[in-house]
């Protein structure tokens, strides 16, 4: 379902320039969006892309409009507005969902396939040979799997989520759940933004029990080949995962950073958002990851176990350290001299 340009500066509360009758059909990054779809930009590093994007509007703050050259959607909280956006494209989504519903296909792709009972398959699902799905599962409406992977009891996999062949996802795992993204009214109230991208997994992924992969904002999260993702893992919204990496219990990644290829990374490993790590890379146990790293080798972010009552000594310590240094900066020019 189509909406105008006029119609979308409406819902937003902006200032169009442009063609208010230009017709929208979604949402896509700078990068990707064609002149059917809209984007946004919030940070000047996205400038260069703005000024190539081939959107057919893009919504910025009124400071980035001389380097949009199509129409602009000026407003004053773009990453607001773009969150309010996307669930007018959520709920598009969700009426075509509802006539698809009432399709129902009798040669669905299931031949070959073990399903226990108590499972809820949706529409349009398709699941490859051999395939093993146990007791209770809920798989939704557009859901690929390949052939030879076994999907444990008690999964969920949300729609239009993609797995490859020989996968095994463990019980109680969530695959494709709304990621956590929010941006704030004038009221300091939140705004939650609808997450319309998917979960795309490789071949010979496994995923462990309880863990939860989100699904993108509007790029796709992505997991590739031969992933290994223990149980009660966190993987938020756009994460890129590279080959053969493996990943320990109780990790957490924010959204959007990228992880390179054959990365191992230790349990309880925090990984904040928007990051690159290099392939190679080994980050031990309890690490706190905070900036990217751009070589190969093994890393660690913790300070080591002590009592209490000495990390209170230490503590004093740590936040004394720049007025320490500036003294003995000053000892040593007097040495010198």
């Amino acid at each position: 379902m189509k909406i105008t340009l006029g119609k979308i500066s409406e819902l937003v509360g902006g200032t169009l320039v442009g063609d208010p009758l230009i017709e929208i059909e979604g949402i896509n990054t700078l990068s990707k969006a064609h002149p059917n779809q809209i984007s946004y930009v919030t940070q000047n590093k996205y400038l260069d892309t703005l000024n190539k994007t081939k959107a057919g509007a893009v919504i910025l703050h009124p400071k980035f409009h001389e380097h949009c050259n199509t129409n602009a959607l000026l407003v004053s909280n773009p990453y607001l507005a773009f969150a309010k956006l996307s669930h007018h494209f959520k709920q598009v989504n969700l009426a075509q969902q509802e006539v698809n519903n009432a399709i129902v296909d009798p040669t669905a792709q299931v031949d070959n396939v073990s399903i226990s009972s108590g499972c809820v398959i949706g529409k349009n699902v398709s699941i490859g040979e051999n395939t093993i799905i146990d007791a209770n599962c809920i798989i939704e409406d557009n859901v690929k799997i390949g052939s030879h992977s076994h999907i444990f009891a008690n999964v969920v996999i949300h729609k239009d989520s993609e797995l490859g062949h020989s996968c095994v996802i463990s019980s109680g795992a969530v695959i494709g759940s709304e990621g956590f993204g929010n941006a704030k009214n004038d009221d300091k109230s939140w705004q939650t933004i609808a997450h319309l991208g998917k979960v795309i997994i490789g071949n010979n992924v496994t995923i462990g029990a309880n863990s939860t992969i989100d699904k993108g904002t509007i790029d796709d999260t992505e997991i590739h080949d031969g992933v290994r993702i223990d149980n009660l893992v966190h993987i938020a919204h756009n994460v890129i995962i590279g080959e053969n990496t493996a990943i320990a219990a109780k990790t957490g990644i924010a959204g959007s950073t990228i992880i390179g290829k054959r990365c191992m990374i230790g349990g309880m490993v925090g990984i904040v958002g928007h990051l690159k790590i290099a392939d190679d890379v080994t980050i031990n146990a309890t690490s706190t990851v905070d900036k990217n790293i751009s070589k190969s080798g093994i890393y660690t972010g913790f300070f080591p176990l002590m009592t209490h009552k000495g990390w209170k000594k230490v503590g004093v310590w740590l936040i004394k350290l720049d007025k320490i240094a500036k003294t003995m900066n000053i000892k040593l020019k007097d040495i010198k001299k």
